[in-house]
């Protein structure tokens, strides 16, 4: 019973913080460690947090549904193929980016310390680039600049978890003059596929293992489908509450939330 109810948890936790500033992977990871101190329950496997993200992407495929509709029936139109060009460039980046790093050996940190880390250093980039935005005059839509920037950050969240792929790339394309609403929507956009596909290939590794090792599936598949609903429903909310939120407000909050969060890891654990 205490391990559905922290699957239900984590689900919800993941939905609260992947479209937000604030890193959801420093948020798992602290979540999972008071679960195994308190309930002495086992920390989830890569595989549960990252097929979790999939859950939430479901809320932004569900918010933007006119907007995925006018990008398909409509991509004969300039502006639109335009668009498309650019996520799929932003994408491209990432996703390259990604492979290259697997293939170099590059492995992902196994204590808490650097997640902690860049939670924390992350507030502070973000009070350093709000004060730097302050008195510039945002440019209307997505530049291509702002598309491969995006790409690239979408790159430096997947090296440094952390990071949060969302304050990354919203906070990257508005760098080079994209404002807040337009980049928040392009960061969540580029974000479909980019979640979709790690939570496809985290499933076909653990597939491949599962058949060549002892055919005992290395996950509680269960645990899994409540969890990506449970993000699912929880970022649905969350999401439609920051397309609103960055019309008028900054993300300095973040930042010191962000801080905050850093601090009580490097602490706890």
């Amino acid at each position: 019973m205490i391990e559905w109810i922290a699957v239900i948890i984590l689900g919800i936790v993941e939905g609260l913080t992947e479209f937000l500033p604030v890193s959801s992977t420093g948020h798992l990871l602290l979540t999972e460690h008071l679960f195994k101190r308190v309930f002495g329950l086992a920390q989830r496997s890569d595989l549960f947090n990252t097929v979790v993200q999939c859950g939430a992407v479901l809320a932004v495929l569900l918010l933007f549904t006119e907007r995925a509709k006018q990008l398909v029936f409509e991509r004969h139109k300039p502006a639109t193929r335009e668009f498309l060009a650019k996520l799929v460039v932003a994408f491209f980046i990432s996703g390259v980016g990604g492979v290259a790093l697997k293939k170099a050996g590059f492995r992902l940190p196994e204590t808490a310390g650097p997640v902690a880390w860049a939670t924390l250093v992350g507030g502070f980039v973000i009070f350093a680039l709000e004060r730097w935005f302050r008195g510039k005059v945002p440019q209307e839509g997505i530049s291509w600049p702002s598309a491969v920037l995006v790409g690239f950050a979408q790159l430096l969240a997947a090296a440094f978890p952390g990071t949060s792929r969302s304050a990354a790339t919203i906070l990257a394309a508005m760098m080079v003059g994209a404002a807040r609403p337009a980049a928040t929507e392009f960061s969540f956009l580029v974000g479909i596929p980019t979640l979709l596909s790690a939570g496809a290939l985290q499933i076909a590794v653990a597939s491949h293992h599962t058949s060549a090792a002892t055919g005992a599936p290395p996950e509680n598949w269960a645990h899994l489908i409540v969890a990506s609903v449970m993000a699912a429903i929880t970022a649905f909310l969350v999401v439609r509450w920051l397309l609103r939120f960055v019309q008028s407000h900054t993300f300095v909050v973040f930042g010191w939330y962000r801080i905050a969060l850093g601090t009580l890891i490097l602490v706890l654990l």
